[in-house]
């Protein structure tokens, strides 16, 4: 059974960094597109950043500040956050899927991934 755990989140003021982590069981995550998707209270879960065998994908919002990598010896996914901004504040989620992503749409899409963890709450004050 495939498990995705979150962990990480926290509150922080504008301009500080968080480090999420994404602890993965049951498969080898390296094999997998992941991504960290966000959904504020009242709006949609949009992709943040994505990554797949070949390449990462970030959200414009995101570009610059925000960094996607993967610990492939721990089964572990990242999500870098740094200039961290009131509007980033959402409950953040991980997701894995068995498919390779080629295009930005299909890979900062939350209907492309079959597996999902339980989120981690980032909340940036101003």
């Amino acid at each position: 059974q495939l498990q995705l755990v979150e962990s990480g989140g926290g509150s922080v003021q504008a301009g500080g960094s968080l480090r999420l982590s994404c602890a993965a069981s049951g498969y080898t995550s390296s094999r997998y597109s992941m991504g960290w998707f966000r959904q504020a209270p009242g709006k949609e879960r949009e992709g943040v950043a994505t990554i797949t065998t070949l390449r990462t994908y970030y959200d414009d919002s995101v570009k610059g500040r925000f960094t996607i990598f993967r610990d492939n010896a721990k089964n572990t996914l990242y999500l870098e956050m740094n200039s961290l901004k009131p509007e980033d504040t959402a409950m953040y989620y991980c997701a894995a899927d068995k498919r390779l992503f080629i295009t930005p749409i299909q890979a900062l899409d939350r209907n492309s991934y079959d597996y999902w963890g339980q989120g981690t709450q980032v909340t940036v004050s101003s």
